[in-house]
């Protein structure tokens, strides 16, 4: 089993509240029962992207703009995605999304994803999240890593995403020994082809590694052999055990 590499298992696990981080199901047309029930009372949510067209689109999109008023009504936060493409994007491009998302969308704040990790790059994403809260000074900033960056990241953001990936890398997972010094509302696990036998099992990990913000699904990350390019991406739909994942997050995890 993964532990913490500088602490005790357990010693992260009390005093925060898990709730989902929603990475962006499919459009609202397409997936219109994953986002109606977003908006169900009593569900536990940290935040919900909304992805468009791979970023904010070209016009309002009338059944985004639904879905974000729904989400906004109910008091949750919504997130506009922005793709860092590994700090290849131009921090120019990043704030032109943002601004469309925070005009059309009144979102209220971003995940960077595919934001990188080494320390070279820091300086960049740095100078990306000082001009997106100067967009929107109460923005809530996620930095979308899919694995541990240098430590310096977690200075720039309200959260990171430090794990985003298959179920069986995940249950083998080491966290890094600097997440220690961070309250677990700082981190974020998104964990793909999670058999439900296997649930209890995933949320003690993420307790242990520290992460108050996770999502867990038993859909798959699978890519046509045919043809590369048809990937099925696991965030776009709910999981077959959404209520009973739903049931054990709002009732607290036994350690």
């Amino acid at each position: 089993m993964p532990h913490l590499t500088s602490a005790e298992p357990g010693t992260t696990s009390t005093g925060f509240s898990t709730a989902f981080g929603i990475p962006g199901y499919a459009h609202p047309l397409v997936a219109p029962a994953e986002w109606a029930e977003l908006t169900r009372p009593g569900t536990p949510l940290h935040w919900v992207v909304l992805n468009v067209a791979g970023g904010p689109g070209s016009r309002p999109d009338p059944h985004c703009l639904e879905a974000a008023g729904r989400l906004s009504n109910a008091g949750v936060r919504v997130l506009g995605h922005l793709d860092t493409a590994y700090g290849a994007r131009p921090v120019g491009d990043l704030l032109t999304d943002a601004r469309l998302y925070v005009d059309w969308y009144r979102v209220d704040g971003f995940l960077l994803d595919r934001c990188p990790t080494e320390r070279t790059a820091l300086p960049e994403v740095r100078r990306a999240v000082t001009a997106l809260r100067a967009l929107r000074d109460d923005a809530h900033i996620v930095l979308g890593h899919g694995s541990h960056p240098h430590a310096g990241y977690a200075e720039n953001a309200d959260q990171l995403v430090t794990f985003s990936g298959p179920w069986t890398e995940y249950r083998w997972s080491q966290v890094a020994e600097w997440t220690a010094d961070y309250p677990p509302d700082r981190f974020c696990h998104f964990v793909h082809g999670v058999p439900r036998g296997h649930l209890d099992e995933a949320l003690r990990i993420a307790r242990w590694q520290g992460a108050a913000t996770i999502y867990f699904t038993d859909r798959t990350d699978r890519t046509d052999r045919t043809d590369r390019t048809d990937r099925t991406d696991p965030w776009e739909t709910m999981p077959g055990y959404w209520d009973e994942i739903v049931s054990r997050i709002g009732t607290g995890v036994s350690e």
